[in-house]
């Protein structure tokens, strides 16, 4: 008997704005900057790329090497990102976290 694996995708589950919001608050919480732009870059591809390329006028490839695992966005890429998302960066204290 041999074993079969399948590649899994977490963007296939963020099929609403309060599992994006969970996934990037946990992704964000291991303070993993490459983690982040991954998790970031999860979620740009569940909401579409193209999408997301458009709304901050940044090249979709640009987008790919920048939010994946060996990226490293800048803080203008990934507001931009998070803005055509829905979403933008809150500092928590880490009392109230």
């Amino acid at each position: 008997m041999t074993e079969k694996f399948f590649d899994f995708d977490p963007g296939e589950m963020l099929e609403s704005d309060v599992a994006i919001e969970t996934f990037l608050a946990e992704a964000m919480r291991t303070g993993d900057a490459k983690f982040i732009a991954t998790a970031i870059g999860t979620v740009a591809r569940a909401k579409g790329m193209s999408k997301i390329s458009r709304d901050t006028g940044l090249a979709r490839e640009h987008l790919y090497k920048a939010l994946s695992e060996n990226g490293n966005p800048t803080l203008e890429t990934t507001l931009a990102v998070l803005k055509a998302m829905g979403f933008h960066l809150a500092p928590v204290h880490e009392a109230a976290a």
